[in-house]
């Protein structure tokens, strides 16, 4: 066996997978989805094929002519999940027959109770980084590009959508289940089928869908806004307005945008992450809405992953940096463009306090600090860090000052264009960087950035005028002396933000209480900056604000603000009293939560509760 990936059994003499034609039976009363899938490789094959499936039981892999195939379930790995065993005797394509588990990790099922609108059921997917496995059995390596066809056959009374092309609602039809379901339970009396196809080549962690009450409005020539039927509606078109000029000024930057569409979808407040940049549409925490269109910071960021990340892909999650700290120099300079060069400034500088903070977390394992790092036996799940998003921006901002903006944008588009839809390694593009920007590693040392650990002496913070009167006012506010109306008067967010990250996790709970009488950031709708300063309430130990952490950790399972909150209460000075309302909080809220939320958060409690 020759692993292509730490996280995949995706074996690299093995040819890959091309195409996967998909008829997925969705059944919300036991939370599984019958499935059948038709693969194509690049070749014909003899011998064995390995696909990696977790909690997936298969009923039966046959030829195109539907004679059976021999096949087997290996022994699961509590990682990679378990290995699909598939022996093919010269056929390039195949056929798999399979139903998900109930508590499939890339699917979050949620009652009626459980949305906006408390009628109908929703389900949604979350299959980075290695949980597309778990709805149909793939070579989950980023490697693995795949076109897909699908038909989503659901209740008719609700409607899905899909991170491809919408090809029609139609009613179903014998023989499109392809063996998921007997027919006469595909055309059964209630049910539609919604078409879809991906006509690019993606990664298997960027296969989405969603299925619930679902509506939209439209915002821009390319641009809709998905959500669920209610008040939230008109005021995420509102908040994501400017989506269309972004679009336009990140092709200026980075090329033509190649997926046609870029819509949006806002999810119900259990999504775990505040983005996911599933090509064509975007899945978006509701937390962004903020009211004041400052949300589209988010979408930025998302929309960058349209070129770095989608288009031009990391091959393993070693290499997760190449992802990740593009697109956050990529987002930063769309936000230049439409907000203006103080906004990114201020960005960048919130990006410096948050990666000095996950440095110094990660100084028990200073491995993980590395921009190229090594996870074999690692759940990349585990170890979500800051570091390849502000290291890796750091390093590219490194080399834009070396050789000038306008050289660094010419490569920047050279680079794109020749990778796309690609997935490529570390030592790939550095080489790549090398050729195309002659005697750089003469002037940046690439070693230290790429394969050292903690932050390089040539990391660089804004030199900005704002940011340094932020870092002062800060200063002064860990010193004890309250802002004044005239040093805060025109903040927004960012400004919060940066405040917040240069102020220790523990106050006196003078300080605390006198913040938060003079600016209700614990009522803010802005919720980085609720958080932001609900963690220091909860290291502080500042008990008569307990009941507001308690709040933000039920109304919203975004990881970002889950974590740091459940951290200050275990870690900060309520003590045992601290842990247990922990505890407390959790044990209530924990159903209401994404898997990959739960299990953070238990982690957290093995460890220090």
């Amino acid at each position: 066996m020759a692993p292509l990936d730490p996280h995949s059994f995706t074996d690299s003499t093995h040819p890959l997978t091309t195409h996967v034609d998909l008829s997925l039976f969705l059944q919300f009363d036991t939370r599984t989805i019958d499935g059948a899938a038709t693969y194509k490789l690049q070749r014909p094959h003899i011998g064995d094929l390995f696909l990696d499936t977790r909690s997936l039981k298969i009923q039966d892999v046959t030829d195109p002519s539907s004679n059976p195939l021999s096949f087997s379930l290996q022994t699961s790995d509590p990682i990679k999940g378990t290995l699909l065993r598939i022996t093919l005797k010269g056929q390039a394509s195949f056929h798999i027959k399979f139903t998900t588990h109930p508590s499939a990790s890339a699917l979050q099922w949620l009652k009626p109770p459980q949305t906006a609108g408390k009628k109908l059921p929703y389900v949604y997917t979350q299959c980075h980084a290695i949980h597309a496995r778990s709805i149909f059995p793939c070579q989950d390596t980023p490697r693995a590009r795949i076109r897909y066809s699908a038909r989503l056959n659901i209740p008719d009374q609700m409607t899905g959508a899909m991170s491809a092309a919408h090809g029609g609602r139609a009613t179903p039809c014998a023989g499109e289940a392809m063996g998921a379901c007997r027919d006469e339970e595909w055309v059964a009396h209630g049910r539609v089928v919604e078409h879809f196809s991906m006509a690019q080549p993606i990664p298997p962690y960027l296969f989405a869908f969603v299925v619930g009450n679902i509506v939209y409005k439209e915002v821009g020539p390319r641009t809709r806004v998905y959500c669920e039927a209610g008040p939230v509606l008109d005021a995420a078109a509102k908040e994501f307005e400017p989506v269309e000029a972004m679009i336009q000024q990140a092709e200026g930057l980075f090329g033509d945008y190649e997926w046609e569409r870029f819509d949006l979808l806002v999810l119900p407040p259990s999504f775990p992450y505040a983005g996911m940049e599933n090509p064509r549409l975007v899945f978006l925490t509701p937390t962004a809405i903020v009211g004041d269109t400052s949300g589209s910071h988010l979408v930025a960021h998302e929309l960058a992953h349209s070129w770095t990340g989608n288009l031009v892909t990391n091959a393993s999650h070693n290499d997760f940096w190449l992802n990740e700290g593009f697109t956050t120099y990529a987002e930063r300079r769309i936000v230049e463009v439409v907000h203006g060069k103080e906004r990114a400034e201020l960005s960048i500088g919130v990006g410096c306090a948050v990666l000095r903070e996950d440095v110094e977390m990660c100084k028990d394992n200073v491995g993980i600090t590395k921009l190229k790092t090594n996870q074999e036996g690692i759940n990349p799940d585990n170890i979500f860090r800051i570091v390849p998003y502000e290291k890796g921006f750091q390093f590219l901002w490194r080399v834009e000052r070396q050789v000038g903006r306008p050289a660094f944008d010419k490569f920047l588009k050279k680079y794109i264009a020749n990778f796309k839809f690609q997935s490529i390694d570390t030592e790939t593009f550095i080489d790549f960087l090398k050729k195309n920007l002659p005697g750089i590693e003469k002037e940046v040392d690439l070693e230290v950035w790429v394969y050292g650990t903690g932050i390089p002496p040539d990391f660089m913070e804004p030199v900005s005028t704002i940011h340094n009167k932020v870092l002062a006012v800060s200063h002064n506010a860990a010193a004890g002396q309250m802002p004044s109306d005239d040093e805060v008067s025109n903040w927004k967010g960012l400004e919060w933000q940066l405040f917040f990250n240069n102020l220790p996790n523990k106050l006196e709970e003078s300080q605390v209480s006198a913040l938060d009488k003079r600016f209700q950031f614990s009522e803010s709708n802005n919720w980085d900056v609720k958080v932001l300063f609900l963690k220091i309430v909860a290291y502080s130990g500042y008990k008569p604000l307990f009941g507001k952490i308690e709040n933000c950790l039920k109304e919203a399972g975004r990881r970002k603000y889950l974590k740091p909150l459940y951290m200050g209460l275990v870690q900060g000075n309520a003590g045992e009293e601290g842990k247990e309302f922990a505890r407390q909080v959790f044990e209530e809220a924990r159903d209401t939560y994404h898997p990959i939320s739960q299990k953070v958060i238990e982690s957290i409690f093995s460890k220090y509760a």
